[in-house]
């Protein structure tokens, strides 16, 4: 069930589109096509209106950065990226990131599709009717598992370094951020990766976050600008910084696949070889002391005015990289 209605642009720019997304499929399926070529050449027929040859010999600047093998991914730094896979989706994963940029990518008519024709070369997996809106960002792509009829919304993060997985009918609204990696409180380059899970038909509104190794259970709900560092039950509403489950959906009782309560989570992997160890628990509760320390102290500490709070594993819930 849907509650939006179907929309209709002209017949004849509908022809054209639909042209165009048969011969980037095809042009994709053929083994012989070098990517690299095929996303710097569509990329300057779409942003500049010429060949890729021409714009090279007028403004090198501009062209140059068209093409992936002249720019770098955050993702290639990370001792965890796998060289080989990222290399086989960063050409797609550059295409999409600029697509979405232009009118193309903007329009709906043209930017859903293409993005679908992408994300069936760069995911690990992908079912059908996927429907990703603009600005979507991925860490490497290629660690995305995505079930039918997911809904992935603006401007959304889906760090899947350590691997995510979507179910059926999951959506994902805009601004939220989905992680699976963590760093060490007291050692930022000590990084452990876990699979984020979120399951069928579960929704994650607007401005949430979900940190890694959460298990998002069927049917589930995290609420606006909360932060989840942990589990929701079946049919749970969780709320609030950090989140925790206040209301159950009013549901008949049905066929749960994904259950937090049951489903096996991910133990952790390391990704940074110099801190080949679980990462043991490195906070503590905030005593008085800490508090008089604080009060006696206009400038406040180094830390800054929050307390810190314990963290699972000792790892930060900051995800930065």
């Amino acid at each position: 069930m849907t509650w939006l209605k179907p929309v209709h642009i002209d017949t004849g720019a509908q022809a054209t589109f639909n042209e165009f997304l048969r011969d980037l499929e095809a042009r994709l399926l053929d083994p012989a096509t070098d990517r690299h070529v095929l996303s710097r050449d569509l990329l300057a027929q779409v942003m500049y209106g010429r060949a890729y040859a021409d714009l090279l010999g007028d403004a090198p600047l501009a062209a140059l950065n068209l093409d992936a093998r002249n720019v770098t991914f955050e993702a290639e730094y990370y001792m965890a990226t796998d060289a080989e896979k990222f290399a086989a989706v960063k050409p797609l994963l550059w295409l999409w990131k600029n697509l979405d940029l232009t009118p193309l990518g903007q329009n709906p008519v043209t930017g859903i599709p293409v993005r679908r024709v992408l994300a069936e070369r760069i995911f690990k997996r992908v079912g059908r009717n996927f429907k990703c809106w603009q600005n979507v960002e991925f860490s490497v792509g290629y660690n995305m598992e995505v079930g039918d009829d997911v809904v992935v919304h603006r401007h959304v993060l889906l760090d899947d370094i350590g691997g995510i997985e979507l179910h059926d009918g999951a959506s994902i609204s805009d601004y939220v951020n989905v992680y699976s990696h963590t760093h060490s409180v007291l050692d930022g380059p000590d990084v452990t990766l876990r699979k984020t899970v979120i399951g069928r038909g579960a929704r994650i509104t607007y401005h949430s976050t979900v940190l890694a190794g959460s298990v998002v259970s069927d049917d589930a709900m995290l609420a606006t600008h909360a932060l989840l560092r942990g589990d929701i039950p079946p049919h749970g509403i969780a709320m609030g910084v950090p989140a925790r489950t206040t209301r159950f959906k009013l549901r008949e009782p049905g066929e749960v696949e994904v259950d937090a309560r049951l489903w096996p989570h991910d133990a952790g992997r390391k990704a940074n070889p110099q801190f080949p160890d679980p990462t043991p628990n490195q906070t503590r509760k905030p005593q008085p002391a800490d508090q008089a320390s604080s009060d006696s102290d206009p400038g406040g500490s180094a830390l800054g005015d929050s307390a810190p709070r314990p963290s699972t594993a000792g790892e930060l819930v900051a995800n930065e990289g």
